[in-house]
């Protein structure tokens, strides 16, 4: 019987074209989430980074341009293959699954870490986050971002289940806009912000800055209106932690 695919490619192969074009321009993309976690990533020339779940290699080209050593996956052949050509041979990027050990990486081996809306395609975070700590050196950074637990609930009290817990780690479907057309199906876990935090602590990670996005001008350019709600409630939550 053949093995299901990870969840991160189920959601993106049915879109990563669309995906690598929209979001350069995309406002929660370009002008909320990349500002914000870009914020959080420490200097990383001479530095050697792994970019886990590099999507078609936005973040890796960043990276690049900013002089550091960069080897980025991702657990979508399609992505991987976008990816490889925006690097134009400048890193490394090849497929692996987060959920797997990563076998490829040497112990204290990387610098950073950079995890950019990955971890809601991921039900277990610990085993993920004690693999980034293995494969940092001492004092080694983990930055990520993913949705934000608060907002995660409303939408599955909203759309799936409206007796939702906020306390539980649960899997949903939600059609997602701004990609065109037909519209992706994207499945992904909603957890509470204990069971990020948790993990992160496992691990022998120590918490040093959590933001809590607001948009920027250009977002409230582009849509007003989801512009003004974000600056009550946010979408994403982006973290910067330190192997201890």
């Amino acid at each position: 019987m053949p093995q299901e695919k990870p969840l991160g490619q189920r959601n993106y192969e049915q879109f990563a074209d669309r995906y690598a074009e929209a979001t350069p321009t995309k406002p929660h993309n370009a002008y909320y989430e990349w500002p914000a976690t870009r914020s959080l990533v420490p200097d990383v020339e001479g530095k050697r980074v792994l970019d886990a779940g590099c999507g078609p290699g936005h973040y890796a080209r960043w990276l690049i341009e900013h002089r550091a050593e960069v080897i980025g996956i991702d657990v979508t052949p399609e992505m991987v293959a976008i990816a490889q050509a925006a690097v134009n041979g400048k890193a490394d990027i090849f497929l692996h699954d987060l959920e797997q050990p990563l076998t490829f990486a040497e112990d204290g081996e990387f610098d950073g870490v950079l995890c950019p809306l990955v971890l809601d395609y991921i039900k277990d975070l610990t085993p993920v986050f004690k693999e980034f700590a293995r494969v940092l050196k001492q004092g080694g950074w983990l930055v990520f971002s993913c949705m934000h637990p608060q907002e995660s609930h409303r939408l599955f009290t909203e759309q799936i289940d409206p007796d939702s817990r906020y306390f539980d780690v649960q899997l949903g479907t939600f059609t997602w806009n701004g990609f065109g057309e037909p519209k992706p199906q994207v499945t992904h876990y909603r957890r509470p912000l204990s069971d990020i935090l948790n993990p992160l602590a496992q691990a022998q990670f120590m918490l040093e800055r959590i933001i809590e996005p607001l948009p920027t001008p250009e977002f409230g350019r582009i849509n007003p209106e989801e512009y003004e709600r974000l600056h009550k409630m946010p979408v994403f939550i982006c973290m910067r932690a330190r192997k201890v």
